[in-house]
């Protein structure tokens, strides 16, 4: 009953009623608590104990709670397990009202919004996004608040899908009224939060963007034109200050994400490629290998540049000369690398400093970082490289930041104002009397012991400090009759009795004074000092963001170094020459005496368009899929890449349907996923186009896959739109017969050879078709055992010998006819030849009614009916 609720309990419920989606944590005392349905979930997530209390209701609540000091600690735990955390403080001293003290939230935590160092990764930005559904496109927004980075983009489903799968944000918002929509279009797997409809309304979004960025207008972002872009911006500024996060001083710039200046990869390639993410456990992506950063800033820029590799001839040449400068001196190069290693994560560094949230520790780590990025500057400047001495010009010194931080603060402060000495001697007179009278304090009470000893002949008392009673004088009791009549009785312990004299209490209060006056004022003076700093946002943003790049390269020059990664060459042509290419990932996974097998791949639009590879299971033909495609992102990355010589005609989108991914969760089946897919494919594809086609029409039929596969492949060479470089992998071989038809299609296969029964892959890509797929060689591979093998062997040789025309034949004669139909009689079934030759040998004509149904029961146990 409400009416019987404790005043703690009633001003509870008044907060979280605030605050319905979020988990309050309620501080009470030294203790945060959460009550009911929130101390369910905290005391799962936390693995603290829920206990129950009886709160003054008809029923007892749900209660759990952990000290106040381990909340960096919980916090965490529960914001990366998706909760919005509300933090409710008290706002008073306890001590200080006679009525129930005053509580407020200071701060709401969610999964997208966070500058905690326990809840970010420190190489993957912590991304809020936001969605509005449009007429016909949608708009979506990415910011990260623990760095500042402001982006918005739109386009169709497809690329919004695409988009949320290269930034992987850890929250996204979207419109109440297009709840069911956002499941259907999105699925179920993110942090989502709905906002009110009215947040998405144009004018509304305007006038919040543009009071946050100072600005009549978006134009100078150019962005004024992306309405829908900018309804998502408006609702992710609105939701910060709805989650009191009002200080977005290191937000000060938008940018549109431009589809037309990187390579298209679509969210399936994303995936099957393995960039950035992986969904095998102990798995290794494209990132894992090429990250060789020395910052958070280069890690996180480094995932952005793969999954958004450039299609500019220009800027990709940039990046490559200044790895090819780096590579020249691999001394220079570890120098630099060593300058580098020693950065703090500058982007979320000043972040704190916008916010207010920056320790005096992260202050001397970044008067330390701006320090190293002087000699950066100047290593770069005496390289005697044009293009490294132009990537100097982008370093701006801070000498005045570093000069006012030396001066400030001291070399080892504390961690925080209240924990210690944080400010340094000479900048403040009185700051440094109190210190000099709190330091004398020392003196002052030895001084006292002795002279208090000597008056009184009790060698053993000792002066000494409690928070509870002060300053004190023991004595033992053996020695109490010694105690001077001027000595006030303040304490008595069964061993001893504590004293306090006029002179002690005198100097109690002046020495508490002071201190609580030093507090005071350090804390004024490392505001001031952040309110100085917060001058210099942007400035060091610049700085952070050149360092970041200038990491990647320089650790593109290590990479290609200590892996033997060669420059390619980039050409607006639209051929593409690989020489002795090499996977990135593979190659690092194999033992050490276990050489990788390189292979070259010719694609030329003109000529060799399509190559379809045959060959058996794990003999490498995905593996020369995979590395394919990733030596072209590494080389549109900037990149030196793994091959002795790599021609790279630019290429503006990349497919990849490889291996099975069903989505069985959503209904849809192995093969229905594969179409989908492939279906986006050949919507999407351009000349320019890289396609990798991966055992296309497996999840059907052995006909209707062959069926299927041709009309692809067909598609692509003959389509004027199509015409794309393609890889096209497959166990049918008798898609070899394409070659005879259609003049770009090339047949290669993997090389293996035969020792008697034994087979022993080469992994070699060779021209020509292979006619065999060796399945029952790689199932005794796999351990199979040996009377399936034997039994399998025998059967394999009894349909060889019983079946003709063989598949091959029939293809040919489809191929040569394309209005021809396959007969399901066609199909290699003895039970079915069986059926024919009964219908064949039926007489119809002199049938009665009751014989039919007969034969036709017959023929449906034959089937297994």
């Amino acid at each position: 009953m409400a009416g019987s609720e404790t005043p703690l309990m009633k001003q509870y419920n008044q907060i979280k009623a605030k605050y319905p989606d979020a988990l309050l944590l309620f501080r009470v005392g030294d203790f945060y608590e959460t009550f009911g349905e929130d101390a369910v979930k905290a005391s799962k997530v936390l693995g603290i104990t829920l206990t129950k209390r009886n709160n003054g209701a008809a029923n007892a609540t749900e209660l759990a709670g952990f000290p106040h000091h381990s909340i960096e600690n919980y916090l965490p735990k529960l914001v990366r397990a998706g909760f919005r955390v509300a933090v409710c403080d008290q706002l008073e001293d306890p001590k200080m009202t006679k009525t129930i003290v005053k509580r407020g939230v200071t701060e709401i935590v969610t999964p997208g919004v966070a500058y905690n160092d326990q809840v970010l990764q420190s190489k993957s930005n912590n991304f809020l996004a936001s969605i509005y559904f449009g007429k016909t496109n949608f708009g979506i927004s990415f910011l990260d608040v623990s760095t500042g980075e402001f982006l918005l983009a739109e386009g169709n489903q497809e690329y919004i899908e695409k988009l949320l799968q290269s930034f992987r944000p850890s929250e996204v918002l979207y419109p109440k009224q297009k709840t069911t929509d956002f499941k259907e279009v999105f699925g179920t797997n993110w942090h989502a939060f709905k906002l009110e409809d009215w947040v998405y309304s144009e004018d509304f979004a305007q006038e919040l963007l543009n009071r946050h960025f100072s600005t009549a207008s978006l134009k100078g972002f150019g962005v004024e034109h992306m309405t829908d872009g900018i309804l998502a911006a408006g609702a992710v500024l609105h939701y910060l200050s709805e989650t009191q996060n009002e200080r977005t001083g290191h937000v000060n710039r938008i940018q549109r994400i431009e589809s037309g200046n990187h390579v298209w990869l679509d969210r399936f390639s994303i995936r099957n490629l393995e960039l950035v993410h992986t969904p095998h456990d102990n798995g290794v992506t494209l990132v894992d290998i090429i990250d060789q950063t020395q910052t958070p800033m280069g890690g996180r820029l480094l995932k952005r540049w793969t999954l958004l590799p450039l299609i500019d001839k220009k800027q990709i040449d940039r990046r490559l000369d200044i790895v090819s400068a780096f590579s020249e001196s691999e001394t220079e190069l570890e120098k630099l690398r060593f300058h580098l290693s020693q950065l703090c994560d500058l982007e979320r560094v000043i972040a704190k400093v916008a916010v207010a949230r920056a320790n005096p520790k992260e202050l001397i780590t970044l008067k330390n970082t701006l320090f190293q990025s002087l000699e950066i500057h100047k290593l770069l400047i005496s390289s005697g490289h044009e293009q490294l001495q132009n990537l100097s010009k982008q370093l701006q010194p801070m000498d005045h930041t570093i000069a006012l931080l030396s001066k400030q603060l001291l070399n080892d402060p504390a961690m925080s104002v209240a924990k210690g000495p944080v400010m340094a001697d000479g900048i403040h007179t009185e700051l440094d009397e109190l210190r000099s009278l709190s330091l004398s304090g020392k003196n002052f009470l030895e001084a006292l012991e002795k002279r208090e000893a000597e008056r009184t002949g009790i060698s053993s008392l000792k002066v000494a400090f409690n928070n509870v009673f002060g300053y004190y004088i023991e004595v033992r009791n053996t020695h109490k009759d010694k105690v001077p009549e001027d000595w006030i009785r303040k304490q008595t312990l069964v061993s001893a009795e504590r004293y306090i004299t006029e002179e002690l209490k005198h100097y109690e209060t002046k020495i508490l004074n002071a201190e609580s006056r030093i507090a005071e004022l350090e804390n004024e003076l490392f505001n001031a000092l952040i309110l100085e700093l917060q001058k210099d946002i942007i400035p060091i943003q610049k700085n952070a963001a050149s360092l970041a790049a200038i990491d990647c390269l320089a650790g593109f020059a290590h990479l290609a170094l200590t892996n033997k990664y060669k420059r390619p060459h980039i050409f607006e042509d639209k051929r593409l020459t690989i020489v002795a290419g090499r996977h990135p990932v593979i190659e690092k996974q194999l033992a050490v005496d276990e050489p990788f097998v390189p292979n070259d791949v010719e694609l030329d639009p003109e000529n060799q368009q399509i190559i379809m590879i045959t060959g058996p299971n794990m003999s490498g033909k995905s593996a020369l899929l995979r590395q394919t495609a990733l030596i072209v992102i590494l080389a549109q990355m900037g990149s030196f890449v793994p091959a002795e010589a790599a021609h790279v005609g630019i290429v503006d989108k990349i497919f990849t349907r490889v291996g099975a991914s069903d989505n069985l969760s959503a209904g849809e089946s192995t093969f229905m996923v594969e179409m989908n897919e492939t279906s986006s494919i050949l919507n999407n594809v351009t000349e320019r186009s890289l396609v990798i086609l991966d055992e296309i029409g497996r999840g059907t039929s052995t006909y209707d896959g062959i069926s299927i596969a041709w009309a692809i492949a067909e598609y692509l060479h003959q389509h004027p739109k199509a015409r794309c470089k393609t890889l096209f992998a497959t166990h049918y071989h008798e898609l070899n017969e394409m070659t005879n038809q259609f003049p770009r299609i090339k047949n290669y296969s993997i090389a293996v050879k035969e020792i008697g029964k034994k087979i022993i892959f080469l992994r070699k890509l060779i021209p020509g078709g292979s006619e065999h797929s060796f399945g029952i060689h790689v199932a005794k591979m796999a351990g199979m055992p040996k009377e399936v093998i034997q039994r399998a062997e025998m059967m394999l040789q009894e349909l060889e010998k019983s079946h003709k025309p063989t598949q091959h034949q029939k293809v040919k004669q489809l191929a040569e006819n394309p209005g021809m139909q396959l007969s399901i009689f066609q199909l290699d079934d003895p039970t079915l030849q069986q059926i024919k030759d009964e219908l064949i040998a039926l007489d119809i004509n002199s049938l009665t009614p009751v014989e039919a149904l007969m034969k036709l029961n017959e023929i449906k146990r034959l089937v297994g009916g």
